[in-house]
């Protein structure tokens, strides 16, 4: 029921408490929240705990955000700055033993502050391609079934299976293939375009 709602209006049914919509809200952007904290090189725990500030801090400022268009870059802002907040936590957790020791771990391992994740957990080149990246999925994910199973027998495999083999799994013509594929993109294209 919300899974076919715009942004604004998906946050304004959640704004109203409608539960199902929260779910649909957090479901829609929980892998591009998730991967901002991954990308940064923190660990699955810690992933988790930026993942769940992320939602907590939405929960609370959900009424204060002026463009309920945006809020996917608000999303992307708040998991860029609670896992910035991570890194500093562990930046802080120092083993201070092996550390002060002559020959101790950083006597192999060179400096402690070299091996930590760049400050910057995510370049804005990196977080752009990521939200291209959920754009992409989430414009597949609204294609027709049979419209998808091209997609993903076409690009989403390590080595590209032959149109042969597309046809046979597909059901159609050899021949039709490249005219289908080539009315799919474009309308991948006009979902990621905003159509």
């Amino acid at each position: 029921m919300y899974d076919a709602l715009e942004d604004a209006a998906l946050v304004e049914q959640c704004r109203q408490g409608r539960e199902a919509a929260w779910s649909t809200l957090v479901r829609r952007y929980q892998r591009l929240v998730y991967t901002v904290p991954r990308r940064a090189g923190l660990g699955e725990d810690a992933a988790a705990d930026v993942f769940q500030a992320t939602f907590a801090r939405l929960f609370e400022h959900l009424h204060r955000i002026d463009d309920a268009a945006r809020v996917r870059a608000w999303l992307v802002t708040t998991a860029k700055r609670e896992t910035l907040r991570q890194l500093e936590r562990q930046a802080r957790v120092v083993d201070l033993a092996g550390a002060a020791a002559p020959g101790g771990a950083d006597a192999e391992d060179g400096d402690f502050f070299d091996r930590l994740p760049a400050a910057d957990p995510l370049p804005e080149a990196l977080l752009a391609d990521v939200q291209e990246l959920d754009a992409l999925r989430r414009a597949v994910e609204r294609l027709e079934p049979r419209q998808r199973q091209l997609v993903e027998l076409l690009f989403l495999h390590d080595e590209p299976l032959p149109y042969a083999q597309i046809a046979v799994r597909l059901g159609i013509a050899e021949g039709s293939i490249g005219p289908t594929r080539a009315r799919v993109l474009a309308r991948l294209r006009a979902l990621m375009a905003g159509g």
